[in-house]
């Protein structure tokens, strides 16, 4: 008799086997092998996991297989911190019932028509992806109730806590039923998140996935010495030099983002941008387009490119160096992924050195400082080129 392992180990559902397939999953994740089987079991769990290892399988899978076919409220809730990450985990689920059409997923979220909201709630959706504020606006009017809720997830834990909702996360675990399955999933563990699983967590089961061995995303990480006025051209002599073809950029503020869109669209560089002024269909629009291919270079603020999961990025860009030391790590955990080869220049001047020593420490991160010599090439600290030892 042959000995199952991987998903098949797992006895899912042959409908969920078959959408696994279909987005070419064979194996699980580390934090999917972890945490799929004690959400299953209807245990509560912590689990804290680098950004851009499966996380959204590893609670929409027991979601799934879990449904209830004779129950038509909702059934299990995806708080999530932003518009972009609602709309993305929606997108995930989706593709995971992809055979299971008695099954209904719904996002809500600022910015989208009311009227579209509440028509798709009208359905009876099993499942809703919400931001908190959106939550609970439909709650307040009575159009979406949480009384029969099995499964609460609160994904980027760490992010929606710190953002100054916990009042509303609480405002919404409140609503759902004393024995309800609560999932935190999270980058970090911050002390706001260990609040919230001591108050709504029983006996949960605490997981923690490093990024190592072949968990760890091939990320080469490098420093490049830039003042601001330089940057967009060095952006663009390092694009075509290494002949990027897939992009993103981070700044700090909305004000840089639109700013060095548009230094690089008279540079003639095909970029878009994503920022929180920007209107939520446009936004949307972006980020298909981004996914399509439609353009080579995303620019964005942090939040808004939450929800940005794009296999094949191959270089990060910290046009200015993150404000916060985990920043650093959602941003360059978009690329490498899919277990490519990424890439990750953080521009920098001298003023910044104590700022790149405790990103250096928090991380533990390889991050290599590179110069330029008097020819202008950008060299690595043995005297190699850089641009020849790359390509």
């Amino acid at each position: 008799m042959t000995e199952k392992n991987g998903f098949e180990a797992l006895e899912l559902r042959p409908e969920l086997m078959r959408a696994l397939s279909a987005m070419g999953f064979s194996e699980p994740t580390p934090i999917q092998e972890r945490a799929i089987l004690p959400l299953l079991e209807g245990r509560d769990v912590t689990a804290k996991a680098p950004t851009g290892t499966g996380k959204t399988c590893s609670f929409g899978i027991p979601l799934l297989e879990c449904y209830r076919p004779d129950c038509e409220d909702i059934q299990a809730i995806v708080v999530c911190p932003t518009r972009e990450s609602c709309i993305q985990i929606t997108d995930d689920l989706q593709q995971l019932a992809a055979f299971m059409p008695e099954v209904r997923i719904v996002a809500l979220y600022g910015g989208q028509p009311i009227g579209r909201q509440l028509a798709a709630l009208k359905k009876k959706p099993t499942v809703v992806v919400a931001t908190p504020g959106r939550l609970i606006d439909h709650m307040n009017r009575g159009t979406v109730w949480l009384g029969n809720v099995y499964t609460a997830v609160l994904d980027e834990a760490d992010e929606r806590l710190k953002m100054g909702f916990v009042r509303d996360v609480r405002k919404i675990l409140n609503a759902t039923p004393g024995d309800t399955q609560v999932a935190l999933f999270s980058a970090t563990m911050s002390r706001e998140v260990m609040n919230v699983a001591w108050e709504y967590q029983r006996d949960a089961v605490e997981i923690t996935v490093e990024a190592e061995g072949s968990a760890r995303p091939d990320i080469a990480q490098y420093v490049v010495p830039a003042e601001d006025a330089d940057r967009p051209a060095l952006i663009c002599s390092l694009k075509q030099l290494l002949d990027l073809q897939r992009m993103m950029i981070f700044c700090n503020r909305k004000s840089t983002v639109q700013w060095l869109t548009k230094q690089l669209q008279k540079r003639e560089m095909s970029v878009d941008c994503l920022h929180g002024d920007i209107p939520q269909g446009q936004r949307n629009r972006v980020m298909e387009g981004f996914r399509k291919g439609k353009f080579e270079v995303l620019v964005a603020t942090d939040v808004a490119a939450r929800g940005i999961d794009v296999d094949d990025v191959e270089a990060v860009f910290n046009y200015d160096i993150p404000e916060e030391n985990e920043y650093y790590l959602h941003r360059i955990g978009r690329t490498g992924r899919a277990k490519r080869h990424g890439m990750a220049i953080t521009f920098a001047t001298a003023g910044d050195e104590f700022r790149l020593r405790d990103i250096r420490k928090y991380t533990h991160s390889d991050i290599e400082n590179l110069s330029f010599d008097e020819d202008g090439q950008l060299m690595r600290s043995d005297g190699r080129s850089f641009v020849c030892e790359v390509r």
